[in-house]
């Protein structure tokens, strides 16, 4: 194993032995959390799966917020980010979040202090915590770890993706085997297995489409663009999170004319990146990705009774 990932690999053991053993507490909410995380740095659908749970939580009248780090924003504190908002104040995942769910989504580098702000403006109901797998100083009444093939092959930090060794799902109550993870590659004694399929919705792409993302795993959306029957002419990637700029678009514009491409397609991600460059791109069409949970309903009933069993012996 490289040696910085030995060493990056020792120090996350070490501080989830200090939570395990009790010496860092975590602290705890009122209302019930249920966390969404992932092993590795980005591209496991980890937001789609939120937007996916949220609408499934609204279909049964459940209230609900969802607690995010606000990853890439250039405010700082606690904060309900507003859906006519821009990326740079509340970030990108969270914006598309509140844009989608029409629910209170809150932001702090401190998700308690986010929380505890949630509880006294809109009370102690459930709360999703967005990306919280790693975020153990507050405690969850569930954990969900999305996981992909690429998770059971790759290296920790640096070298890999990983944030996290495998074994690290031991904590977790539900394992989101998603892009036909196999569930042999994993250790999953005990835990709840789901499975998940995501795919994308295009309407309206241009015929000779130049595509452009700034996602985790461009590639995916590649692919899932030519299995659509899309075949772009040209290609951009950016770094995940990436903030456009007007020369970024200058370059685009001279791509699709150097292509000879009747336009663009990219992410939703990216349409909020974009903020008020995105005109300038049109003809563009913005695809959603979108996931689906095998047997939701039933997954849906066992979260929210263990949920339940755990806060009322908490």
């Amino acid at each position: 194993m490289n040696l910085l990932s030995s060493i990056f690999g020792a120090a996350v053991r070490g501080r989830n032995a200090l939570y395990d053993r009790g010496i860092f507490r975590a602290r705890k909410l009122r209302g019930a959390v249920v966390s969404i995380g992932n092993l590795s740095v980005g591209g496991s659908g980890k937001t789609p799966f939120v937007i996916l749970l949220g609408e499934l939580l609204k279909a049964r009248g459940v209230k609900f917020d969802i607690l995010s780090r606000g990853y890439g924003r250039q405010s700082r504190g606690v904060a309900v980010v507003d859906p006519a908002g821009a990326a740079r104040e509340f970030g990108d995942e969270p914006l598309l979040l509140a844009r989608r769910l029409q629910t209170p989504v809150i932001i702090g580098e401190d998700r308690y202090e986010a929380g505890t702000f949630a509880e006294r403006k809109f009370g102690p109901e459930l709360h999703l915590l967005d990306d919280g797998f790693q975020h153990r100083a507050l405690a969850r009444d569930f954990d969900i770890v999305l996981v992909t093939p690429e998770d059971a092959r790759d290296r920790l930090l640096p070298a890999g993706r990983l944030r996290e060794p495998l074994t690290s799902l031991r904590r977790t109550d539900a394992v989101v085997l998603t892009s036909g993870s196999s569930p042999d590659a994993f250790p999953l004694d005990g835990k709840l297995i789901w499975r998940a399929r995501r795919g994308i919705s295009p309407k309206g792409v241009p015929n000779r489409p130049v595509v452009f993302c700034a996602i985790a795993r461009p590639q995916n959306f590649l692919t899932q663009l030519r299995t659509a029957t899309i075949e772009p002419v040209a290609q951009a990637f950016y770094r995940d999170h990436h903030a456009y700029t007007e020369q970024d678009i200058r370059d685009l514009l001279q791509l699709r004319q150097q292509s000879e491409a009747d336009g663009f397609v990219t992410t939703e991600k990216d349409a909020i990146n974009l903020g008020g460059y995105l005109s300038a791109l049109e003809p563009l069409a913005v695809v959603p990705v979108k996931m689906e949970l095998v047997d939701a309903a039933n997954a849906l009933d066992t979260m929210l009774r263990l949920v339940t069993e755990r806060k009322g012996r908490a």
